[in-house]
């Protein structure tokens, strides 16, 4: 991958423009999703975008463990019958779902991811009278497609501790259409606890619906929101197979909400599931040692990366996720930028931490070469980073 100085040839994939053309097909089709983000993100460090599988890949929080065993071999099973939509599956699918989140059936749809319900949700429940509450910094996508709704953005700032600030939400805005939390939160990695999220249950309005994101919640200790949908509130749980399942490539995904409430997700459309999707979903599903492997595996590559970290006298905010966040003590872009060079690719920065990398957990391997990478660029002297072009627009690694 080549730095910002090769990256003229590709002026009209910058960052903006990226995100505007995903933002206008978000019209007719709202999903923007984390590889869309982090592909923006290395646009607007200055990097030539490839299309390569080569390399080291912790910028996007995906799962280097790929689909289990069962959930691959379900796969290729299937193949043969790739020519058809296969209506079975959809219901088989939910109500194995259902039967484990303690549901009933008619509480869950079926998506290919979470992105497709998440952009529909905040298209559902905002408006220009009925804005997004979210917290700063968090996952983008909602605001996108709140902002496409026409609704006014209120990101209220994070706690010390990194969690929502469940009460500064709540007051940000007494009509708001929805309020998002993502529990584990993208990109800190930080939980925000069950008596949280209960407060907001308790004195959000009572127009207001409230979106728990839990895409990283199998990686966490963290309690899930699903009771209060259980107990019909105006509460709508997201989940993914993307992350601990390690299915980003095969996509998908469930909304568990009250009918009423799904039904109106169901205005803005639903593709046809990939039967590849559900099959191995399915599969994974009915493995019980999935879940608590994994999350034991990148546990330990995570808490042995943080030892590294701290050994080594580097910031960083404490994650129960697959991903953390590193204070780099400059613009986050130029640490990224020479990573690349390394073809290690690290995450994005965000506007309220515009000093801090994201990095995904990857496997032992692969964070042993973040090691080396990050330390070589950390120890680069900041005369080299003054000669490094920021791409016009960009200041700090965030847009001006």
């Amino acid at each position: 991958m080549s730095s910002s100085k090769d990256s003229s040839s590709c002026s009209a994939f910058s960052r903006r423009t990226f995100l505007s053309s995903a933002s206008a097909a978000l019209i007719a089709a709202p999903i923007l999703t984390e590889a869309h983000f982090a592909r923006a993100a290395a646009m607007g460090a200055g990097m030539v975008p490839t299309f390569s599988m080569d390399g080291i890949y912790l910028d996007a929080n995906e799962n280097p463990l790929g689909p289990s065993e069962a959930a691959r071999k379900a796969i290729a099973d299937i193949i043969p019958n790739g020519g058809r939509y296969a209506p079975p599956l959809y219901f088989n699918l939910m109500k194995l779902y259902a039967e484990q989140m303690g549901v009933p059936v008619d509480h869950v749809m079926v998506y290919d991811g979470s992105s497709p319900p998440l952009h529909y949700t905040a298209l559902a429940f905002t408006s220009p009278t009925k804005s997004f509450v979210c917290g700063n910094p968090t996952y983008e996508a909602g605001q996108r497609a709140a902002e496409i709704a026409g609704a006014k953005i209120h990101a209220v700032p994070l706690a010390k501790d990194y969690s929502h600030d469940v009460e500064a939400m709540v007051k940000a805005d007494s009509g708001a259409g929805l309020i998002y939390i993502c529990n584990p939160n993208n990109p800190t990695g930080t939980t925000t606890s069950k008596e949280k999220i209960d407060y907001v249950v308790s004195n959000k309005s009572a127009g207001t619906v409230l979106l728990v994101d839990e895409a990283y919640i199998h990686l966490s200790d963290a309690t899930s929101a699903i009771d209060h949908v259980k107990a019909g509130k105006d509460v709508i749980v997201l989940r993914t197979f993307s992350k601990i399942y390690g299915m980003a490539g095969i996509r998908c995904g469930f909304a568990i909400a009250r009918p009423d409430l799904l039904k109106k997700l169901e205005n803005y459309g639903q593709s046809p599931m990939p039967i590849t999707g559900m099959i191995a979903a399915q599969a994974s599903l009915m493995d019980a040692e999935l879940v608590p492997t994994r999350k034991k595996m990148i546990a330990d590559t995570r808490n042995k990366t943080f030892a590294w970290l701290k050994e080594n006298n580097y910031s960083f905010i404490p994650s129960e996720s697959n991903c953390f966040m590193i204070d780099v003590k400059r613009p986050g872009p130029q640490i990224r930028g020479l990573m690349a060079k390394d073809n290690v690719h690290i995450g994005r920065s965000w506007a309220a931490l515009p000093t801090y990398v994201r990095v995904t957990v990857g496997l032992p391997s692969e964070m042993e070469a973040f090691q080396t990478s990050f330390k070589k660029a950390m120890d680069t002297p900041a005369a080299a980073f003054e000669e490094m072009p920021m791409r016009r627009g960009y200041r700090d690694g965030v847009r001006a």
